[in-house]
């Protein structure tokens, strides 16, 4: 079984994330998508974060009842924080032996990967796919690190982007799939700054 395992805060999970996924299950190699939420990214402001349960559960919210290739993984919850991709992917292969595993990121993640932990490791002993962001140059990218890049949809904002419309009491009904859009309501989640 080869497993994408999309990496995120997801804070909140929106339809440019479930369109990505999407797009890999149903045109590349990848037979399944794990999104995994990250608890904390080392190299965010974590005050922005709502808490990892209501992330988890946005997550399992968002993906359509009858998708069986999608799921929710949560085993950075359970790890040391700050959370890093290449401890996490090391779990997972002994955890799940029997499956290829291949790292989704955006190419806006490559900007900052030589911060990331171990980063050597993490690029050149795993299969990394990168769908493109707005002013990433993704020529540049497949030159330097050994990496594919997927012609997926591009996604022209971001999880950043909507807390800050949903703190300026902004309708972002098209940004949200409309389970989150009720739960983020009920909750009053993002409507003050952290």
């Amino acid at each position: 079984m080869r497993t994408g395992l999309y990496f995120g805060s997801f804070n909140p999970f929106h339809k440019g994330h479930l369109a990505i996924a999407n797009y890999i299950v149903d045109f590349t190699e990848v037979d399944e998508i794990w999104f995994v939420v990250s608890p904390q990214n080392p190299l965010k402001d974590k005050d922005s974060l709502a808490p990892d349960h209501h992330r988890l559960e946005m997550v399992k919210r968002a993906i359509p009842f009858n998708e069986n290739r999608m799921m929710v993984c949560d085993i950075e919850m359970s790890m040391p924080r700050p959370s890093y991709t290449v401890d996490t992917i090391k779990e997972l292969k002994i955890k799940y032996p029997n499956r290829t595993f291949y790292i989704i990121l955006g190419s806006d993640s490559m900007d900052s990967i030589t911060k990331w932990k171990d980063y050597d490791d993490l690029l050149y002993n795993n299969k990394i796919l990168i769908y493109p962001r707005e002013g990433s140059n993704t020529d540049e990218l497949t030159k330097k690190y050994p990496i594919k890049i997927i012609n997926a949809p591009l996604v022209n904002y971001s999880s950043t982007q909507i807390r800050q419309l949903i703190m300026d009491g902004e309708n972002v009904q098209c940004y949200l799939p409309e389970y989150i859009l009720e739960y983020i309501n009920d909750l009053g989640l993002y409507r003050t700054k952290p």
